[in-house]
Parts: structure tokens; sequence; C-alpha cells
């Protein structure tokens, strides 16, 4: 089945899409919504504006739709973008890597069925720290670009998801009810490598900002 993947830039949509492949369908396109809402109910954005990258690495083209952010308002901008895909690339279903999240996964469901496509969320429910192998295990270089929780702060971000990471965040999860995959908006990623791509995607330079608890991490190839 050819399908689009909605790409945030994180770990999630890349390997749902790592699954989808592996399962079978064939990745026809990428489709990313760039909002202007940094506190977007739907959509991530520390580093959307660097997806093109990662659809560039992984040889398939991109749609990248701009919309204000408005809540529920945003989600016409992601039906047009699913509508260009099916137009443009002929996709017969979208695949999402929402994890826990009933409002995201719903409304893309809700959209799928608009316009009677498939809508496939193989990380639905996964375990948290098993999917952090999971992503070890699979090859998947990712890092950490922002951070929006105590006691997570700057000294967190461009740390790598590895062995360490699982020790690190573990140790986090009971004393201040953090999610490790970040579910609880906690922490965003980014994937510079992982066996979709063709190329490694690598950080000549970055710029750190924010306070507090809530920092974030522009990056540039």
């Amino acid at each position: 089945m050819k399908l689009g993947i909605l790409l945030s830039g994180g770990k999630d949509s890349l390997y749902a899409a790592y699954l989808a492949k592996k399962a079978g369908n064939e990745l026809t396109c990428a489709i990313t919504i760039d909002s202007e809402n940094k506190d977007s109910f739907m959509f991530h954005t520390p580093a959307i504006k660097k997806t093109k990258a990662q659809a560039d690495s992984m040889e398939i083209p991109i749609i990248i739709q701009k919309t204000k952010g408005k809540k529920e308002n945003e989600l016409k901008d992601l039906e047009d973008a699913i509508k260009k895909a099916i137009k443009n690339y002929e996709i017969e279903g979208v695949v999402s890597g929402a994890i826990q999240s009933v409002y995201q996964s719903t409304r893309i469901q809700n959209i799928c069925n608009n316009l009677k496509i498939e809508c496939f969320n193989p990380l639905w429910q996964k375990d948290e720290i098993p999917y952090i192998e999971e992503l070890i295990k699979n090859k998947f270089e990712t890092i950490i670009i922002s951070v929006a929780a105590y006691p997570l702060d700057e000294t967190w971000l461009g740390k790598k998801i590895d062995k360490n990471f699982i020790k690190e965040i573990s140790s986090l999860v009971e004393k201040y009810k953090i999610h490790p995959a970040g579910e609880g908006g906690e922490f965003e990623t980014f994937v510079l490598n992982c066996p979709l791509f063709k190329k490694v995607l690598k950080v000549k330079n970055k710029k750190i900002s924010g306070e507090n608890n809530s920092w974030r991490m522009d990056i540039i190839f």
C-alpha cells in the first residue's frame, strides 16, 4: 500500500514509518505541517523546518503545509495536505506516530475516514521503555532538541537516545512522573539517522534558547 508519512522530524513519526515499510508498504511521500503555534495541540514544532532534510535523505518528496495552529482549525490544513498527497502521489493511507494521544489519533483517523483512506498507528499503546529499546536496537540515531518539564533543563539538549538515556530517564519516571518516551510533552526529539535514510544528517552548528525548564536547540546541518 502507498503511504504518506505524517512527518514531524521526531522519533515517533519515523519509527512508525519504518515499521510500516517493514510490513511491506511503500513510503510514497512525507507530509509535514508547519505550525506557527509553538503550543499546537496537534503538531510538533521544535525542528519542523528540518523535515525536508529527512525526506531528502529518504529520497521521497515532501508536502509542507503551513498552518496558523488554531485549535481544531488546524485540522483543515492537515486534511488539505493529505488531499494533495492523494492527488499528487496517489497515497492510499497515512502512517502516524501516535502512541497515547487520543486527541491526535482520533482526529487523524476522522480525516482518513472522510477521505476514505487507511490510517496506520503502529506505535499505538506501545510500552514506552521497550519502545525506546526498540529504537536503539534498530539503529535510530536520535537526539533531544527541546525540553519542557522539571527536572529537565538545557543540559539534556543534544542528548542521544541510547542505553545511558534509558537509565537516566527511568530514574525520573517514578519520582517526577515523566513519560520515558516524552508522551507528556516533556521533551521532543529529532532523528539524524535511521534505516530509512540514505545518508546521515550531521549537526554542524546549534543555537540554544530558553529558561528554567523550557529549552530548545535549533540545529544547522
